[in-house]
């Protein structure tokens, strides 16, 4: 048998693609993952069909289910989180606290959903295209329903990753909002102010990011572990249109 030794060329090509293949891993295992989450299922209608105040609604009892599969989901994948943070409302906070028990959840302000106005200050006959359109805007100048600008909502979400980002963690779990989302995923894609906002969040979604030295790696949007094939095919705003319609008309 006659065995075959390697040219001091190849064995230093070997060797310089084996660095290379070790600096990669190495790359890989350092990379910090978000998981990023939408709050779980609220209704922001009373029993008569009219408008309650968003800030203060808690999570349905469909709600809550939704983040108890999100909560297994999770622990069935065994991740460990070195940091919780969400929003500084009610829904944000209760849905960690299903998804995540026994981690300390950090309100942060600045991860509030875009903010709108008064439904009752757009006309009534602009209303229905103003509200299911609202997450669809793409002008900086855009306001959403009459309140925040999308312009005003990337200088308040930006520096809050910044933030986020500067601090020391591995893996981390933030629960927050369908704008607010949209937000920070068109930023892992683009890496700049671009804003994408025509993909979907719906209650208590899991959205997976990576960040490296190389970047950003989104990967999974929009996955909902309670229906992950996402029979409905009404949007987010439809659906809240569809909740509200009724008290429109009857203005």
């Amino acid at each position: 048998m006659c065995l075959l030794t390697p040219s001091r060329s190849s064995r230093s090509t070997w060797q310089r693609s084996s660095a290379s293949r070790t600096r990669a891993t190495l790359r890989n295992t350092s990379r910090r993952r978000l998981y990023l989450m939408r709050h779980a299922e609220v209704s922001y209608v009373d029993e008569s069909g009219a408008p309650v105040r968003a800030e203060t609604v808690p999570l349905t009892p469909r709600g809550r289910q939704q983040a108890r599969s999100a909560a297994r989901a999770l622990a069935e994948a065994e991740v460990e989180l070195d940091l919780v943070v969400t929003s500084d409302l009610p829904r944000t906070a209760e849905t960690a606290e299903i998804v995540a028990p026994g981690h300390v959840v950090e309100p942060w302000p600045d991860f509030g959903e875009w903010r709108g106005g008064r439904l009752d200050a757009i006309p009534a006959e602009e209303l229905e295209q103003a509200f299911v359109g609202a997450l669809r805007v793409t002008d900086e100048a855009a306001r959403f329903l009459g309140g925040e600008s999308l312009g005003e909502a990337l200088d308040r979400v930006h520096p809050a990753l910044e933030r986020l980002l500067a601090r020391e963690w591995q893996t981390a779990l933030a629960v927050l909002h369908g704008g607010v989302n949209r937000i920070l995923i068109s930023f892992a894609l683009s890496g700049d102010r671009t804003y994408f906002g025509t993909f979907e969040q719906a209650p208590a979604c899991i959205n997976v990011l990576d960040l490296g030295d190389d970047g950003w790696i989104v990967r999974t949007v929009n996955y909902i572990p309670y229906d992950p094939l996402h029979p409905a095919r009404e949007t987010t705003m439809e659906h809240l249109w569809a909740q509200i319609r009724g008290w429109s008309g009857a203005r």
